[in-house]
């Protein structure tokens, strides 16, 4: 039994070590080219980060926007070429540009510093953000943005790991109660 206990705790350690560090890597200090928050066009990449110092002062976001209100935007451009054109910064509700309202608009001009800034008040909803280069030839990035709503893909991802390891100590609960040995040490307590 003590070496039924010891292979099933050490499975569930392997288990969950491999699991943790996975989760691990995908988390904290990324390089520019794995960033989900740059986009890249050739070898042009620009870098958004969305601010809400009104409610989190230190927080700073990409696609998914936790609370709707003030939102100040920031787009780095990361190519000092794109620092020498004009580039500009729309943003739509919706998805579909053609189709939705312009919430706020920053006029094409150069930015010498690559820093775009641009405030805006965002509603809960889906938003893009839009950011052009009037260069030779001209480019385009896009952001979809989900502010204040429920991203089911991260709440599942956060909730695997724990169900993973409650489900492996029920297993290891329920082959230990009915192991041989403790259905022995049961009846030796009753007699």
């Amino acid at each position: 039994m003590v070496r039924q206990m010891t292979q099933a705790g050490a499975t569930v350690l392997i288990l969950v070590a491999v699991l943790y560090a996975g989760a691990a890597a995908a988390h904290g200090k990324v390089s520019l080219e794995e960033d989900s928050c740059v986009r890249r066009i050739g070898d042009s990449m620009v870098h958004l980060s969305a601010y809400q110092p009104q409610f989190e002062p230190s927080a700073q976001y990409c696609t998914e926007i936790p609370k709707g209100g003030d939102t100040h935007l920031v787009v780095d451009l990361v190519d000092q070429a794109l620092r020498d054109m004009p580039v500009g910064m729309r943003i739509v509700r919706g998805m579909n540009e053609t189709e939705d309202e312009t919430v706020s608009f920053i006029r094409p001009s150069v930015h010498p510093d690559g820093v775009i800034r641009g405030e805006t008040n965002l509603d809960q909803g889906l938003y893009t953000v839009i950011i052009t280069a009037d260069g030779l030839p001209p480019m385009r990035y896009q952001y979809p943005l989900r502010v204040q709503m429920i991203n089911y893909a991260n709440v599942f991802r956060t909730a695997v790991l724990p169900l993973i390891g409650l489900l492996l100590l029920t297993l290891l609960a329920y082959k230990l109660m009915k192991s041989k040995r403790m259905q022995a040490w049961r009846a030796s307590r009753r007699s």
